[in-house]
């Protein structure tokens, strides 16, 4: 087999199905590994393993060469309802760092060529997401550590976990931390939907001349970023002999208030909000590109109108078709 091998874990969720995609056309053989496939389309991996990445038997069988490169995507993970509430706690540090551990442990005998894990924005300190006006979240002002989440908390170490292998092992290693990635085939309902997700669903369930509910006061503020920005990013870092961890995220930020009021005019809905008690996180996150620009060359630039009004007339179709569905 002459095309270059890639191993995508976790090619099941929203991420990962789309960056088999990407490989796929740019010509690599991709193995997908996930507990399941993907729920909108179906996979275009070359094979799609369904098996769980806890159980080290299974990750042993499904790491049996030296690929050239794997990507390491396979987390418990949600939105704020799932990861601010307390009560997945145990289930997100367990399940998400037995991961790690057990496909760092299989590829320290079998090699890589590269491995990329996926860190998120969560690892960055409570105390400096304080102010609505966030300046920008820089790499180094991940420590001293104070994450607002236990899934903070185990991405921090499952960083310092793939490093340590780096050092120990010669694992060649790419790290970057993600902020808010959203768009079309991603979570929308169930309850591990991300804010962009979760916004559209609502506008497009409410009737015209209604209202949706927005937890808390609204006014809490992000960045986010569009799926096909985020993998040139993991793709331009990949290619690239920066270790990381770097930031993938836009640095355009918006309130919770103004992003579904975006939402709301896609819609044409004559639509209020409606504020609830409801899991925040930090008042504001803001991703600061200087490191990416300085060591890739890059950064992203796609206005953020443009992938939701994308995700919310998808998200839109969605809705129509389980409305159809419930006649």
């Amino acid at each position: 087999m002459n095309k270059k091998q890639a191993l995508v874990l976790g090619a099941g969720g929203f991420i990962g199905s789309h960056l088999v995609k990407r490989l796929k056309k740019e010509g690599f053989w991709v193995r997908g590994v996930d507990l399941k496939y993907p729920e909108f389309s179906p996979t275009e991996a070359d094979e799609f393993v369904i098996g769980d990445l806890r159980n080290p038997y299974l990750v042993r069988y499904v790491i049996d060469r030296r690929f050239d490169e794997i990507y390491q995507l396979a987390a418990d993970m949600g939105g704020a309802g799932y990861i601010f509430t307390g009560e997945n706690d145990a289930n997100v540090m367990h399940n998400s760092a037995t991961i790690n551990l057990n496909v760092l442990d299989a590829i320290k005998d079998v090699g890589v060529g590269k491995i990329f894990y996926s860190s998120s924005a969560c690892i960055y300190p409570e105390h400096i997401q304080m102010d609505t006006e966030n300046r920008g979240l820089k790499e180094s002002d991940a420590y001293p550590a104070a994450p607002d989440s236990e899934y903070g908390w185990e991405k921090l170490f499952s960083e310092r976990l793939y490093m340590s292998y780096m050092r120990n092992y010669g694992v060649e290693v790419r790290i970057a931390r993600f902020h808010n990635i959203f768009g079309p085939e991603g979570t929308w309902t169930g309850g591990r939907e991300k804010a962009p997700a979760a916004i559209c669903r609502k506008v497009a369930m409410a009737e015209d001349g209604g209202e949706i509910e927005i937890w808390g006061d609204g006014k809490q503020t992000r960045t986010f970023l569009y799926i096909d920005e985020c993998l040139e990013g993991v793709r331009r870092l990949m290619d690239s002999d920066f270790t990381g961890p770097v930031n993938i995220g836009s640095e355009e930020l918006i309130s919770i208030n103004d992003l579904a009021k975006m939402v709301i005019g896609f819609s044409g809905k004559n639509l209020k909000l409606k504020h609830v008690e409801g899991p925040q996180g930090v008042r504001g996150r803001r991703s600061d590109n200087t490191l990416i620009k300085e060591k890739l060359g890059w950064a992203p630039t796609k206005p953020l109108r443009e992938g939701m009004e994308i995700t919310y007339r998808w998200i839109e179709e969605q809705v129509k078709k389980l409305k159809n569905s419930n006649k």
